[in-house]
C-alpha cells in the first residue's frame, strides 16, 4: 500500500478524498520510526511521467469495474463487503465494481487481450509481476496512492521493476503471506510451557515438535503430531533457506544464478526427510492442504503449517466439531477460538539433526509473498481502477480485511490492530527472515523441480530400506543439485528472465 497525494482538483479528487475519510493517514512530512522508505523514492518517476498519462485524474463515469479477488476473500464474505462499500461510495458517479467471476489464477496475458480479463486484480507478487515483461499490468503513479507511506521497504520492493532505466511500481501491497504453525491447544501435554514464555515447549523448536510427533504416532498410528504436505515447495523450501539456499541471485533478479542447492541446503532437505518419517504417506502430495483444517479440529493432527489468511477456515471446522459434540453455536465458536493455537515458526537445529537432544538453535527462515492489487493494462477505466485500488488499500478497508480474513497487513498503522501472529510476520518481513518469492517471470519454472524433489524426499521413509535414496549428505546434495539443474533447464527451454 502506498500513501498518495490526491488526484488534483478534479471530480475524481473529490471522490478520492471521500474514500480516504477515516483512513488516519500519516503526516507525509514525518519519517517512519521503523526505517520504512518514503512514499516516493528519489529514483521513482513523478506523476507527469509519460507512462502515467492514462491517469488523468478524471473519473470515467457510468461504468462497471471487474475485480479479481482470491477465493478465500470470496468464500469468507470479504469481497462482498468491499464491493458493497465501494459501490455505496461511488454510486453517484455511476461506477459499479463487481466480482470478475473468474478463477483467481486467471492468465491476464491471455484474458486481457481477449477482452475478458479483470480491470483490477489481487494476487501474490510473483503472480502479478510475471505480467510486467509483457506490459500486461500498468505502472502506478506512487504519488497518487494513499497507502504508500505505511508500507515497509521490504514489501514495496516486491512490486518494483525497471523500465528504460527508471524504477516503477506495479502493485500496491496489502498483506504479508508467510507460514505460521496452527495447532489444537486441547492436545497439548500437561505443563506444556515449562519456561513460562507463552510458547508451548513442543513448539519451541522443530526438535521438540519432531519428538512429540514420533511419540504420538507410536502411541496410536492413526494420530499424528505435525502434518503437512511436504510436497508443497512454498512451505517446505524455508528449511533450505535457513542454511544458505536461495532462489535467484542479485536479490532475486538474476535467474542465471540458481541457489536452491547452495550453502548447507542439504541440512534442510534432510530435515524434510526426517519429518516425513513421523507422518503418513499423504505428506507426499497436497491433499493435506484441504483436509488439514478438519483433521486439526478433530484432533487427528496436532499441528500443521499454513498462512494467516486461512485462520477462519480452522475456526469454522473447530466450531463444527464442537457443535457435533452438542454445544450451541455460540459456545462452539468460543471454544474454537480458545482452542486454536497459532505459533511462530519453531527454531531449527544448526546441525540439521532433528533428533539431537540439546541442539544449538537457529531462527528458521521461510518463503513468503506480498499479496496486493494491480491494474490491468487492458482496462478502459484506469482512473476508476486507481480509485478502487486506493479505496481497497485504505486504512478502513484493510482493517475490514483483517477482521474477515485474519491477514497480516503491510500497513504499519494497522499492525497494532492485528493479531500477535500477524505482528510476527510483519517483524519477520522487516528482519529478512521471510524470503520473498521472486518478482520475475522465471519464478514460474521453480515449482515443478522443487515439488518433484520434495515428493521424493517425503516418500523415502516409505520405501523398503534397500530402495531408500537419501542416507548421506552426498545423497541430499545430489537431489538438490538435480533440482537446480532442472530449474535452469526449464528457464532455458520455457523462458523466464
Amino acid at each position: 500500500m502506498r500513501k498518495s497525494k490526491i488526484l488534483g482538483l478534479s471530480l475524481s479528487s473529490l471522490v478520492l478524498v471521500a474514500s480516504l475519510v477515516g483512513c488516519n493517514p500519516t503526516n507525509p512530512s514525518q519519517s517512519s520510526s521503523s526505517g520504512q522508505s518514503s512514499s516516493v523514492d528519489d529514483d521513482f518517476p513523478t506523476a507527469d511521467d509519460p507512462l502515467f498519462s492514462k491517469f488523468t485524474g478524471e473519473l470515467e463515469q457510468n461504468v462497471t469495474l471487474h475485480v479479481l479477488e482470491n477465493d478465500t476473500a470470496k468464500s469468507l464474505g470479504y469481497l462482498d463487503e468491499l464491493l458493497y462499500a465501494f459501490n455505496k461510495e461511488y454510486a453517484k458517479y455511476g461506477i459499479t465494481a463487481v466480482d470478475a467471476n473468474i478463477d483467481q489464477y486467471t492468465d491476464l496475458a491471455q484474458d486481457g487481450p481477449a477482452g475478458y480479463g479483470p480491470d483490477v486484480l489481487y494476487q501474490a507478487n510473483d503472480m502479478i509481476m510475471r505480467y510486467v515483461q509483457g506490459h500486461h499490468v500498468m505502472p502506478l503513479p506512487t504519488e497518487k496512492i494513499e497507502a504508500e507511506k505505511q508500507i515497509p521497504a521490504n514489501a514495496k520492493k516486491a512490486y518494483y521493476s525497471t523500465y528504460n532505466d527508471k524504477k516503477y511500481t506495479f502493485g500496491v501491497p496489502v498483506n504479508v503471506q508467510g507460514p505460521l504453525i496452527f495447532y489444537n491447544k486441547s492436545l497439548l501435554p500437561e505443563n506444556s510451557d515449562a519456561n513460562a514464555d507463552g510458547v508451548p515447549d513442543v513448539l519451541e523448536s522443530w526438535n521438540n515438535l519432531y519428538a512429540f510427533s514420533k511419540e504420538r504416532e507410536e502411541e496410536d498410528p492413526t494420530y499424528r503430531g505435525y502434518m503437512k504436505a511436504l510436497y508443497d515447495a512454498y512451505f517446505s523450501t524455508g528449511f533450505e533457506f535457513t542454511y544458505g539456499a536461495y532462489i535467484f541471485g542479485s536479490d532475486n533478479t538474476d535467474s542465471s544464478d540458481i541457489g536452491i542447492n547452495k550453502g548447507e541446503a542439504w541440512k534442510g532437505a534432510w530435515e524434510l526427510r526426517q519429518l516425513a518419517s513421523a507422518m503418513d504417506k499423504t505428506c507426499t502430495d497436497d491433499s493435506i492442504n484441504t483436509t488439514g483444517y478438519k483433521k486439526i479440529a478433530d484432533g487427528i493432527y496436532f499441528a500443521t503449517m499454513s498462512t494467516p489468511d486461512v485462520t477462519n477456515n480452522f475456526i469454522k471446522e473447530m466450531q463444527a466439531n464442537y457443535e457435533d459434540q452438542g454445544h450451541s453455536a455460540s459456545e462452539a465458536l468460543q471454544m474454537a477460538k480458545d482452542n486454536l493455537g497459532v505459533a511462530n515458526l519453531p527454531a531449527l537445529p544448526e546441525s540439521g539433526d532433528l533428533s539431537e537432544a540439546n541442539p544449538t538453535l537457529v531462527t528458521m527462515k521461510s518463503m513468503g509473498g506480498i499479496n496486493g492489487y494491480a491494474i490491468s493494462s487492458y482496462t478502459k477505466y484506469p482512473n476508476d481502477s486507481l480509485a478502487f485500488l486506493n479505496f481497497a488499500t485504505s486504512y478502513e478497508q484493510v482493517k475490514q480485511r483483517i477482521d474477515y480474513l485474519g491477514i497480516a497487513p503491510c500497513r504499519e498503522d494497522l499492525t497494532s490492530a492485528s493479531s500477535q501472529s500477524s505482528q510476527w510476520l510483519y517483524e519477520r518481513l522487516k528482519s529478512g527472515d521471510i524470503y520473498l518469492m521472486p518478482s520475475i517471470s522465471a519464478v514460474s519454472q521453480i515449482w515443478t523441480p522443487l515439488e518433484t524433489l520434495n515428493k521424493d524426499l517425503a516418500g523415502d521413509p516409505f520405501r523398503d530400506e534397500a530402495d531408500q535414496k537419501y542416507k548421506t549428505q552426498a545423497d541430499f546434495q545430489e537431489g538438490l543439485d538435480k533440482a537446480a539443474q532442472q530449474i535452469e533447464d526449464a528457464i532455458t527451454t520455457l523462458g523466464g528472465d
